[in-house]
């Protein structure tokens, strides 16, 4: 007897690719492990025999080796149509078996992984009749007809781990070999992959150029179904004029406007190591290439399984902390696991790409930095994101992030084009009505005077419906970015999803060297056209009692928050209260800043943080339960994060705030949304309140021309 293996079934239809791709499979596992092979086809009797086959494969050969034991079975003779040769498969670390049936309900007990290999029926019956001829043609409707059977009473594809849609183009194997390590089940046996993937080679370039960030991004990636641009899209205003009155490179609030503005990352899913990620309610759902996983369990239990342990070194002379890495969002909802409660919503908990090459553009020295992991591939996408990178680079477009500062303080206010190119206005309307809104506030209140809570940050929901081929997700967030440059402004696709944010909030960053930095905003000015009102207002806001209140509250729950994972006594507030300004608002931002322990969980530093304090109110907990009887919908992408996690062990995210969600419906039609909220304490005032949701929702608004939903 040997110790128990790992067994890894391949199933599905006659003609699916599944015994080229287990020979394959094999042949790279063996290069770490040892391995055996199984092929049901060697014991089905007949035609006709698939379920004595199955019946056969349990009991003869799953069973033995499932205990470690040599599996003895009869082989099936074709050409007699009779029992063959006795044969033995003996265990091994790792055992596959492959062929229709190999999942079969009665196997799975026995089985670590399912996958399901898939092709369309002209396809398989193509491949099965190259394969076996003459022999096997007259006999192909029946086979199917009894898999069909088979499959109507037990389906395989819906318990299976990984679906591989098999193109037969030859990358199926090394697509699985991706996912596998993933699997629960796998995890332990597949360490050393695992392994093999914290030493990778980054091949980098330095290319001198100040890019036109749009057009490259359009010319790289304009054609990806899921793809990912965080965008400093004010770089120019912060790192020239500086947010603050005077513009004074002394002054630590332009220092930091610049810090937060100074890169911006450019990738898709595509190539060797590229792949995706969705979460909802429980399940990740990760594909690369041809083949999808689930694997059950938290977000964030996943996310330590891939990211927080550095993989690479940074490129010499590389001054950002995003080596590549996963990118996109996390969504609010996540919150079921770090103390909330448990809400569904109509888009994904959370979204992302894991991007093996990427172009990150360096605003402060004018470079563009090519990164990608060292693959068979590489060296053409390098070349061609060279060449992307000069064009873009010769030939200016106005909208590139540099023209933003063409726009001088208030001049969104004025009026003018969109910028949508002429699409029909939606029309928004609102989940909470002007009295709705303000009945909840008095609610808010009263838990407020009862000691519930100290401080509840309180959103709504816009929403319009509109006709697809009316609303192009890519042309509204360049105008978005036109209108409202932020240091955090980014567009996501994700295959029919779309995330055009102009965030201004910095939620979380954790540094490789295990910085970490926490920039909440409380406090809310719109800005004016004329220079002497809008200086005004930004004075206002800064002598504001209560916006001093809410924005204190949010940076002792946030010091609370990264004390969890903190040196002990490292916990600082470096900015108290100071004033930003924008394109269309002012605002009160806070810095603390902290440091991370050596081999701390960095995945669970982040959960400990979501959500964002600035989006929930004080005490976190106890506040997110009043929020989801009060709001009584989900937020979405809205209040959750967006950012990236970085292959050295550093992320960088932001508050999902300003941001406009695109979702196409599967009809004909899409769903724009956009929430907004802000804080209530005991001394808020309903209507000033309200008036400040609508001074939020100003920006994303106006770019498309439409108007606040009243009443």
């Amino acid at each position: 007897m040997s110790p128990a293996p790992v067994i890894i079934a391949i199933d599905g239809r006659s003609g699916a690719g599944k015994t080229t791709l287990a020979v394959e499979l094999a042949a790279r596992l063996r290069a770490r492990h040892k391995v055996s092979l199984f092929h049901l086809e060697d014991i089905y009797p007949g035609w006709n025999g698939l379920a004595a086959g199955i019946e056969r494969y349990i009991s003869t050969v799953l069973g033995p080796l499932s205990r470690g034991e040599a599996a003895a079975w009869t082989s099936w003779d074709w050409e007699r149509h009779y029992d063959g040769d006795p044969r033995v498969t003996l265990p091994a670390e790792i055992v596959i078996v492959e062929g229709v049936g190999a999942a079969a309900a009665a196997a799975r007990p026995f089985l670590s992984a399912v996958i399901w290999a898939d092709s369309p029926e002209d396809v398989r019956r193509t491949r099965a009749l190259q394969r076996d001829g003459e022999t096997y043609e007259p006999y192909w409707d029946q086979w199917a007809a009894q898999e069909s059977e088979w499959l109507a009473a037990d389906d395989v594809a819906a318990e299976a781990d990984l679906h591989i849609r098999n193109v037969a183009d030859g990358g199926a194997p090394e697509d699985v070999l991706q996912l596998l390590p993933y699997l629960p089940g796998l995890a332990q046996v597949l360490a050393p992959e695992l392994s093999a993937r914290r030493g990778l080679s980054l091949r980098a370039e330095r290319l001198d150029a100040r890019t036109q960030a749009a057009e490259l991004f359009s010319a790289l990636y304009g054609r990806s179904a899921n793809a990912v641009w965080l965008d400093s899209s004010n770089a120019g205003v912060s790192i020239i004029t500086g947010p603050a009155a005077g513009g004074d490179p002394a002054d630590p609030t332009v220092r930091t406007a610049a810090e937060r503005s100074r890169f911006s990352i450019l990738a898709d899913d595509g190539g060797t190591f590229g792949q995706s990620v969705t979460h909802r309610a429980g399940a990740s759902h990760i594909s690369a290439g041809s083949v999808t996983a689930s694997v059950d369990g938290p977000f964030f239990r996943w996310l330590d399984t891939v990211w927080g342990r550095r993989a690479v070194r940074a490129p010499e002379g590389y001054p950002g902390e995003f080596t590549l890495g996963w990118l996109g969002y996390l969504g609010y909802e996540l919150k079921r696991e770090t103390g909330g409660a448990d809400v569904s919503a109509a888009t994904p908990d959370a979204a992302l790409i894991f991007a093996g090459r990427a172009v990150v553009l360096d605003h402060v020295e004018g470079t563009a930095w090519l990164l990608a992991l060292d693959a068979p591939d590489a060296t053409e996408w390098l070349d061609t994101a060279r060449a992307a990178v000069r064009a873009a680079a010769a030939t200016p477009t106005a909208s590139d992030s540099q023209d933003a500062a063409a726009y001088p303080a208030g001049a969104a206010l004025d009026g003018g084009s969109t910028g949508v190119g002429g699409s029909p206005v939606p029309a928004f309307t609102s989940r909470d009505s002007g009295v709705a809104y303000r009945a909840k506030i008095a609610e808010a209140q009263r838990e407020i005077g009862e000691g519930n809570t100290y401080e509840v940050c309180l959103t709504t929901t816009l929403a319009a419906h509109v006709p697809a081929d009316t609303v192009d997700p890519w042309n509204t967030y360049l105008a978005l970015r036109r209108r409202n440059p932020a240091p955090f402004a980014s567009y996501l696709a994700f295959d029919g999803l779309a995330v055009a944010s102009t965030s201004p909030e910095r939620f979380l960053r954790i540094a490789s060297d295990g910085g970490m930095r926490a920039e909440p905003i409380k406090g809310t000015r719109r800005r004016a056209a004329d220079a002497a009102e809008d200086a005004a207002l930004r004075t206002e806001l800064a002598t504001s009692l209560k916006d001093r209140a809410e924005n204190i509250m949010i940076v002792d729950l946030l010091r609370n928050d990264l004390s969890h994972f903190a040196v002990p006594g490292s916990v600082t507030v470096s900015r108290l209260c100071a004033i930003e300004s924008y394109a269309t608002v002012h605002q009160m931002v806070s810095t603390i800043d902290a440091s991370l322990p050596p081999g701390s969980p960095r995945a669970e530093a982040v959960a400990a943080c979501f959500p964002a304090g600035s989006m929930t109110g004080a005490p976190k907990i106890s506040t997110m339960a009043i929020l989801d009887r009060l709001e009584a919908g989900p937020r979405g992408v809205y209040s959750g994060a967006i950012g990236y996690f970085s292959l050295n062990g550093a992320t960088d995210l932001a508050v999902a705030i300003r941001t406009l969600v695109i979702s196409a419906d599967g009809d004909g039609t899409a769903e724009l949304t956009l929430g907004v909220g802000g804080a209530i304490t005991s001394d808020s005032v309903p209507d000033e309140e309200y008036d400040e949701i609508r001074t939020k929702a100003y920006g994303v608004l106006s770019t498309l021309g439409a108007e606040f939903p009243d009443p």
